[in-house]
């Protein structure tokens, strides 16, 4: 008994460590990443995917009040999993600080400076009394200034990660390990396009519909980020055959307030 009261105690201080090290709010933070859709980034030769699962919860919801790609500047976009409401809080962090590197240094800003500043709030957030970590983790993707493709992952802890390629959000392991048997560094970014796809589909018996998936590519050459439209993302499953024979919707298992 005195034991568990112990436990709950260091479950309420997120400025408490555990007698093992441990801070436990920070762990429950990446839980509810978790419980969120997944996203997947992928680093080609020549640019970034980024993709997601934006299944919505009923056909009377607006499809496009269902965001979880975001333009953060020209040559950077933002994947996220996890509480909506965190990430856009985020999102809006990010910009911001794009926007000020802009009218600070006539330049747009890297992308593992963007990552850092992003990480380094969030960390704040693992310190303060009376605050909670943010429950959200982003996949930042984007071209330097030297043309070079970089991918990063932000965690709950505030500790950013470079990938060639990764997951974040429900079935999280299981698109890594197809991730890590088919992702090639030389791979082009057309081909980086449909290994994200078959990522996806590969946690999905169904298969997947246009509706459900969210696709944007930033080019190395032009440092442009494009999002595809439902058009172009079902030509791209139909080549694939990974479209869905049956298109209604489903509702998925994660909470109202998770994506």
């Amino acid at each position: 008994m005195q034991g568990g009261s112990q436990q709950q105690a260091y479950d309420r201080g997120i400025t408490i460590f555990s007698p093992d090290g441990r801070l436990y709010q920070v762990e429950y933070a990446r839980e509810a990443v978790k419980r969120g859709t997944a996203s997947i980034g992928i680093r080609a030769a020549d640019g970034v995917v980024l993709a997601v699962d934006k299944r919505v919860r009923s056909p009377l919801m607006e499809r496009s009040s269902v965001e979880k790609i975001h333009k953060i500047d020209d040559h950077i976009g933002i994947a996220s999993a996890g509480h909506v409401a965190d990430a856009r809080r985020l999102i809006d962090f990010s910009r911001r600080r794009a926007q000020g590197n802009r009218l600070q240094y006539d330049e747009p800003i890297g992308i593992e400076t963007l990552t850092k500043e992003v990480t380094d709030h969030i960390q704040q957030y693992t310190q303060i009394g009376g605050a909670r970590p943010f429950g959200v983790a982003l996949i930042v993707g984007g071209i330097n200034k030297h043309g070079e493709p970089r991918l990063f992952e932000t965690d709950p802890s505030g500790t950013p990660y470079e990938w060639q390629a990764l997951a974040v959000g429900a079935n999280r392991s299981e698109v890594r390990d197809y991730l890590e048997d088919n992702y090639s560094e030389d791979i082009p970014l057309n081909e980086a396009v449909g290994l994200a796809l078959r990522a996806l589909a590969s946690v999905e018996e169904d298969g997947l519909t246009p509706e459900g998936v969210g696709l944007a590519t930033i080019d190395a050459e032009t440092r442009e980020y494009t999002v595809l439209g439902d058009e172009d993302v079902e030509e791209l499953l139909t080549d694939l055959d990974l479209l869905a024979s049956e298109t209604a919707d489903e509702e998925p298992d994660e909470a109202d307030d998770d994506e």
